[in-house]
């Protein structure tokens, strides 16, 4: 008796959108969270990125946060963190794609994945 046909699995995401000037933008801000201006990192943002376990989101889904509020954010989880500081991060991580040197850039890959 044969076995039958395979299912096939869904093909893994696509590579990410990277992009060090995006980077580079979003680090050049203060911390969204507490204001301060010291050791700026770039956080990616998970929620609403379809990015699963082990996958760094795309490079415009970012926000800055200072050191001590990354390390934080990854403690608490980014639900948790939103709540404890009134913000959400994933419109934050929007306005800062729009208002990104490389806002155009981020238009078309968004406008290809919608579709």
């Amino acid at each position: 008796m044969a076995l039958p046909p395979r299912i096939p699995k869904k093909p893994k995401r696509a590579t990410r959108w990277r992009s060090q000037a995006h980077c580079n933008f979003v680090r050049s801000h203060a911390c969204c969270a507490c204001q301060s201006t010291a050791a700026i990192e770039v956080a990616h943002v998970r929620i609403g990125s379809g990015a699963g376990i082990g996958q760094r989101p795309d490079d415009f889904r970012t926000i800055s946060l200072c050191r001590e509020c990354h390390s934080h954010q990854h403690r608490v989880g980014e639900i948790a963190f939103e709540a404890f500081h009134g913000f959400s991060m994933a419109e934050m991580a929007d306005a800062f794609a729009k208002a990104s040197p490389k806002a155009s850039e981020i238009r078309l890959v968004q406008r290809e994945r919608a579709a």
